[in-house]
């Protein structure tokens, strides 16, 4: 069940936008339930072998028991308001996941502790890289048998660059986690430590900025995460950091860390790389700058349409600048009759 919708508007640095990708069978499904019912927005975890997520709602889906297509969902944690595309991992529905990633700024790539690095996986980073994405690995089902955890952090790293750094550690043998990024130490973890962790996170943000190098080669590790949040984001817009976190969306192992992650870490919309738009077609194009202000012209586009058999057509879009209400008379590209927008 649902609880009540809340009609509060968000401002811009408290919305977090982001897509799970990944293979077919990395849980992303399930992950969106465990996100939504920790945040207080479910009041009961579904389950994809019931039919009854809140993502996968399309008749098929729950007769194949996996996603066909991208749906969207949202929650919040303190003062964010997240946005969750969730998105099918077979790749005969690929396509559909890559329509999304110009709407979030977070791409974050969902992979089986189990299953490792898988073709979809692989694809997902790369696609995230083209687009400029801000990356997050979550490493999901760490409460599976037969898993070699740090051997597959090894692996991460090798595939996509030693950057790929842990957030947090699997501890009790994989029933908690332990963060390692906002507490220098911590209790002892599964393999490595929370001190080694944490050391590495600091070595790679304050790398991206020279005046916290400085200070961090004065302070040490006593260096705060307050100092090291406007270095954190650069890093993820660099790529120069891809942060992992563990996680078990089927026992809740993690899920109140990666909400933390989400909330605290992850870039809002002025933090990210925006995508490109451009005015004109063709050598006449000119690319055109964002605009903060909130009276700025609008600029949006559609990433999803659902046919409703009681509504019509329904576009889900991505305001970009400026502000849409109720009535609003837009313009497609250089078209010169406007349109209205019936409800939003």
């Amino acid at each position: 069940m649902v609880k009540g919708l809340s009609m509060t508007k968000y401002q811009t640095h408290n919305i977090r936008n982001m897509v799970l990708l990944g293979h077919a069978g990395s849980g992303k499904t399930t992950l969106t339930e465990a996100l939504l019912f920790a945040s207080g927005e479910l009041t009961k975890c579904g389950q994809v072998e019931k039919g009854n997520t809140l993502s996968d709602y399309d008749e098929t889906e729950i007769k194949l028991q996996h996603s066909i297509d991208c749906s969207l969902c949202s929650f919040t944690k303190n003062d964010s308001h997240v946005n969750l595309i969730d998105t099918p991992g077979y790749p005969d529905f690929y396509n559909r996941a890559l329509s999304v990633l110009p709407a979030v700024e977070t791409a974050a790539v969902v992979i089986s502790a189990q299953n490792g690095i898988e073709l979809i996986s692989q694809r997902a980073m790369t696609s995230a890289q083209e687009r400029h994405l801000c990356r997050l690995i979550i490493v999901n089902k760490i409460d599976a048998n037969d898993c070699d955890i740090e051997q597959l952090l090894s692996q991460l790293q090798e595939h996509f660059g030693k950057e790929c750094l842990p957030l947090n550690l699997p501890a009790n043998q994989e029933m908690d986690v332990v963060d390692c990024f906002f507490s220098p130490e911590g209790q002892t973890t599964d393999f490595s430590s929370v001190e080694k962790a944490h050391a590495a996170l600091i070595d790679q943000v304050v790398e991206v900025d020279e005046d916290l190098m400085e200070i961090y080669l004065e302070q040490g590790q006593s260096i705060t995460p307050e100092q090291l949040h406007e270095p954190f984001e650069q890093a993820l817009r660099e790529g120069h950091l891809i942060p992992v976190c563990f996680v078990s969306a089927k026992t809740g192992a993690g899920i109140p860390q990666l909400l933390d992650v989400i909330d605290k870490l992850m870039p809002n919309p002025l933090e990210g790389n925006p995508p490109e738009f451009f005015q004109g077609e063709g050598d006449a194009a000119r690319a055109v700058a964002l605009s903060e202000q909130a009276d700025a012209h609008v600029i949006a586009h559609v990433f999803k349409v659902i046919i409703n058999p009681f509504y019509g057509r329904l576009g889900i879009f991505r305001i970009h600048q400026g502000v849409i209400e109720n009535n609003a008379q837009l313009f497609i590209g250089d078209g010169r009759k406007p349109f209205k927008v019936g409800s939003c």
